[in-house]
């Protein structure tokens, strides 16, 4: 009911040229087109823009001039507030420590509190250096960076909660990149280039993008292969699940949940007698207003079952109960979709407009399971009913799961890491031939 009201106010503010409230992340989960992505992101970005006027002075970077490839290690800086229990560390635990050291040195600005997290404490051991930067302020910090001589500065936020844009502003670095954390453009002209891949960022996307796009060739999630799976036996009836039944599940976050799917995964549980859909629904509030939709939809709200939070690595062994994962289709699960993948469990999905609702289906491809890709919302719906209905089709794609944990692109972290780093090196070579940032499609 209010979603009128704030589309009205975030027009007014953009004709205005004033920053809306409305923040980017939020209208991913209202909004599918890349213009009004672009629009409010510009808007978002300009206001760091301003507040972090003037940009720094010269610095003398301490850096050699050889070219690359030449004995020189390229110096990365990768900054984030969730080097923490998060999911971009999650993701990327693994890519720090593996990174070539005879051609990078690999230093990570921490801009968030120490946790003690698993995922915290691979990346501190992944890193030459890992710097604990939350005390300084955005122009200090910068400072720092520019001193330190940073070929590439990395951002692992873009913008989401907590992050440390006005440092890019402040033009802390010779080339800036933004990566893993924002699922879409920053907007922000002091960002040069955006890591993607060639599902989620088409080259026919580019113009919607502020920055140039860097594609790999594969899916532009990491996986950390080392991502522990607790070891002992779960049992469905210590998560509520019924024996016998067939459970759908979906552990995405809820406001990623929009009406048309939620309307999708109903029409399944009314087609699969018996079965159950497990959600992500530690909020009273969520759980109350499913509940009431479920009814509403003409179906008992006790197919229902909502699920607690607890670690990483037990999570991933009862995801293995689940027979089906349904992936949310305006706005995809990330880690989710991988976390699902990485159990085993078939994950349908569809191929949506924009980045946030291609990523699902980016991870399929690379997983080698393009099949469970759908076209459009009666396809998906078609994908995931015939899986239900068939036993074997979803013992065949759980043993090529565990198939693709060996050799397929998405599982593979060291390939996945030799493609970044060509993706850097390219970034370096041009800008050291003083030409412009321009897109780049990394080749194996």
């Amino acid at each position: 009911a209010l979603e009128p009201e704030l589309e009205r106010q975030t027009r007014a503010a953009l004709a205005a040229q004033r920053r809306p409230s409305e923040s980017p992340l939020a209208q991913i989960c209202r909004r599918t087109d890349e213009t009004s992505r672009l629009a409010l992101a510009q808007a978002w970005s300009a206001e760091v823009a301003r507040r972090a006027h003037p940009p720094l002075g010269p610095i003398v970077r301490p850096r050699p001039a050889a070219r690359v490839g030449q004995g020189e290690r390229l110096r990365l800086g990768y900054l984030s507030s969730d080097f923490r229990d998060h999911a971009v560390a999650h993701l990327s635990a693994a890519v720090f420590g593996l990174h070539e050291r005879n051609r990078f040195e690999v230093i990570a600005y921490c801009a968030n509190a120490e946790d003690s997290s698993l995922a915290r404490q691979r990346i501190v051991k992944g890193c030459d250096r890992f710097v604990d930067v939350q005390a300084l302020g955005d122009r200090h910090l910068a400072e720092r960076i520019a001193s330190e001589g940073i070929d590439i500065l990395i951002d692992l936020n873009g913008l989401t909660a907590a992050n440390r844009m006005s440092v890019l502003a402040l033009r802390a670095a010779p080339i800036q990149a933004t990566w893993l954390g924002y699922p879409g453009t920053t907007g922000a002209g002091f960002v040069d280039y955006l890591i993607a891949d060639p599902v989620v960022a088409p080259t026919a996307h580019q113009a919607f993008f502020s920055e140039q796009l860097c594609r790999l060739p594969h899916c532009y999630l990491p996986h950390d292969p080392q991502e522990p799976i607790a070891p002992e036996a779960l049992s469905r009836a210590q998560w509520g699940l019924p024996e016998g039944s067939l459970v759908f599940c979906s552990f995405n976050a809820p406001q990623k949940l929009d009406h048309a799917t939620f309307d999708i995964w109903l029409s399944l549980l009314r087609d699969v007698v018996g079965s159950v859909l497990w959600l992500h629904g530690s909020d009273p509030l969520v759980q109350a207003n499913l509940a009431k939709a479920a009814e509403a939809g003409g179906l008992d709200p006790r197919r229902l079952i909502f699920a607690s939070r607890p670690a990483k690595p037990e999570h991933l062994a009862r995801l293995g109960l689940a027979d089906i994962a349904l992936d949310t289709r305006s706005y995809n699960g990330h880690t989710t979709s991988l976390d699902a993948l990485w159990a085993g469990v078939p994950l349908v999905a569809e191929l949506g407009a924009q980045f946030a609702s291609r990523v699902a289906a980016s991870a399929l491809v690379a997983a080698g399971l393009p099949g469970l890709v759908a076209r459009n919302a009666g396809h998906y719906a078609e994908i995931a009913l015939k899986l239900a209905r068939d036993p074997q089709a979803r013992a065949s794609i759980r043993q090529a799961l565990a198939e693709a944990r060996g050799k397929a692109p998405l599982f593979d972290a060291p390939r996945f890491v030799r493609n970044l780093e060509r993706g850097y090196e390219t970034m370096v070579l041009r800008h050291r031939r003083g030409e412009r940032p321009a897109p780049i499609d990394v080749k194996e």
